[in-house]
């Protein structure tokens, strides 16, 4: 089995409480009336307590707060909560990246003071269109006007480190619709944007709608154009497409999840958290009640499986190349001893041949046709 020693230095926490269940939205959350948050909390310190004294951190780079929506927790709660994170991980870089993510809405200046307060320096505002029919339809509870006061607030305590997530390929969206999105976004002038597209999950109200053809999703070639004007208007205002997804002023991209793009360990904790030490990949517990009741007799983990140094290789590929930078030939050897063309030569030679991949000078990235056709160049990394 591949042996992989490498200490995390990147923590996702899992906060699963929502208001409501997006349409689309397939994540582990729960709506949050009723739900026991604070034993939730206490939950998620014996998991932190637990994990730390089995895989004992060094310097944590990065930290990230995903969901479910995070900023549903109360001010106090909040503040109680960070303050076990800072117990459990008191080691953090100078330059600690500690994101969180948010919806706007939820983030009252009280609250928005106890995350800077608990050392939060980079909030994900979860927009996902400046169209409030289309919000309406998604199931998102805020408006626009929400969003605008948000990160009002946000900047108003101190925050500069701002993000929002799109979204494109929604049922009714248009390319104008997109574009005056874009204008929108562009005109807050924040140092990152992720934009993301439909995708129809198992177990979402899109998907039983889908079914029945009841979800009127653009074609797509609409979809595709939409892409295309992203990329085109975010080049244009210079901004950096670092992955298919993710565009951002420089030295502003995600560091956390460049860890996951990179394939470096990380924790993770939560309710149906995902974890990746020291060559073991592990699925926490989803359910909130069950999670709580877990953390009680040991580590809430309902899946966990050795990582084989093929899937590892293959792993590499797949999220290496979602970077527009792409893999690099010195980092594969260092993590699996062997050379990138003497594992993956054939599948390469392909993918150079269909113009898909490129060459670079440490390696290989996508083409411009291959980021459109990102799937189909994963895909060939992926032993049958």
């Amino acid at each position: 089995m591949y042996q992989r020693q490498e200490t995390p230095q990147a923590v996702y926490i899992h906060i699963p409480f929502c208001t409501n269940k997006c349409h689309y939205c397939d994540f582990n959350s729960f709506v949050l009336k009723g739900q026991p948050v604070m034993d939730y909390l206490d939950a998620l310190e014996r998991e932190m307590e637990q994990t730390v004294a089995a895989v004992p951190p060094g310097e944590i780079e990065t930290i990230f707060v995903g969901g479910g929506t995070p900023t549903v927790l109360l001010p106090d709660q909040m503040e109680s909560f960070l303050k076990r994170v800072k117990t459990y991980f008191p080691n953090p870089s100078p330059n600690i990246e500690f994101s969180m993510e948010a919806n706007p809405g939820t983030t009252d200046l009280e609250k928005l003071q106890a995350m800077k307060e608990g050392g939060v320096n980079r909030i994900s505002f979860g927009v996902q269109s400046f169209d409030n029919a289309l919000l309406e339809g998604i199931g998102r509870i805020h408006n626009t006007d929400d969003v605008y006061r948000s990160l009002e607030n946000a900047r108003k305590v101190g925050f500069t480190n701002l993000s929002i997530d799109l979204m494109f390929g929604l049922p009714k969206q248009t390319v104008a619709i997109m574009n005056d999105t874009i204008d929108k976004a562009l005109a807050l002038n924040l140092p990152h944007y992720s934009i993301y597209s439909l995708k129809v999950e198992e177990n979402t109200l899109f998907h039983t709608l889908y079914q029945k053809n009841q979800l009127p999703l653009p074609e797509e070639d609409e979809e595709l154009n939409m892409f295309l004007l992203i990329m085109d208007r975010l080049k244009q205002a210079g901004y950096s497409q670092y992955e298919i997804s993710n565009f951002a002023k420089p030295g502003f991209e995600s560091r956390h999840n460049s860890m996951y793009w990179l394939n470096r360990s990380y924790y993770g904790m939560g309710a149906g958290a995902h974890g990746y030490t020291y060559g073991n990949r592990h699925i926490n517990i989803k359910g909130v009640q069950p999670y709580i009741d877990a953390t009680r007799e040991g580590l809430p983990i309902l899946e966990k499986y050795e990582i084989s140094e093929q899937d590892a290789m293959e792993d590499f590929m797949m999220v290496g190349l979602r970077l527009l930078r792409g893999v690099d030939r010195a980092d594969f050897s260092k993590q699996f001893g062997r050379e990138l063309e003497t594992v993956f030569g054939s599948e390469l030679n392909k993918l150079l041949g269909l113009q898909l991949l490129e060459s670079t000078d440490i390696g290989y990235r996508l083409s411009s046709q291959g980021v459109l056709l990102g799937n189909e160049v994963f895909g060939e990394f992926l032993s049958e």
